[in-house]
């Protein structure tokens, strides 16, 4: 007599991954059900084994992606050390400059704009984002609109660079950018030496 192999489900962080690619691609509505299982190469009944509906996998997507782009981000950042400045400018590049957390975070912040649940997971996370700026930049800045201004603008930076299709003369991006967080976190730059 043959054995009866029971069927493998397919793990929970495997469809929380998949929704999350899913999103940065073509938004929440692009998070479906039917196509995920489709990439896992599932059939979609397996999905209610993990999740009660839809609504509860893109829960898990937002929670996933809160845990990563501050928890884990913050964590590595203090992990790896370093004085303020630094640490200010690895969390940016762990979270706007990463093929991963950028895509998502650029979703999320579009998805916010029509569903104010989402609004209020980002607006949270946000604040954590701006707190960390505040704590690091109040550490070389004492005044307190100052503090607040350089943290704003750095965070408009991190985000809206992604948005901007300008030119800079004979400068790049990358020099451009370099150069304003130099202003913004107040370190001396070659041309001043």
């Amino acid at each position: 007599m043959g054995r009866i192999v029971g069927a493998t489900r397919t793990p929970r962080d495997r469809w929380v991954e998949e929704g999350l690619r899913a999103l940065a691609a073509g938004g929440p509505d692009a998070v479906r059900v039917e196509v995920l299982a489709k990439r896992l190469g599932v059939t979609k009944g397996g999905f209610y084994g993990s999740f009660a509906d839809r609504d509860a996998l893109l829960t898990a997507m937002l929670d996933t992606w809160e845990r990563e782009s501050i928890d884990e981000v913050i964590d590595r950042v203090e992990r790896e050390g370093g004085d303020p400045k630094t640490r200010i400018q690895r969390a940016g590049v762990l979270t706007f400059s990463s093929e991963r957390l950028l895509p998502i975070d650029l979703a999320i912040r579009d998805w916010a704009r029509r569903d104010e649940t989402v609004a209020e997971r980002l607006r949270r996370v946000d604040n954590r984002r701006m707190a960390l700026l505040r704590e690091m930049i109040g550490t070389f800045c004492s005044d307190a609109a100052e503090i607040e201004a350089r943290s704003l603008l750095a965070f408009c930076l991190a985000i809206g660079e992604h948005f901007l299709a300008a030119d800079h003369g004979d400068r790049s991006r990358a020099k451009v950018l370099a150069r304003a967080a130099d202003l913004l976190l107040d370190r001396p730059t070659e041309a001043s030496h």
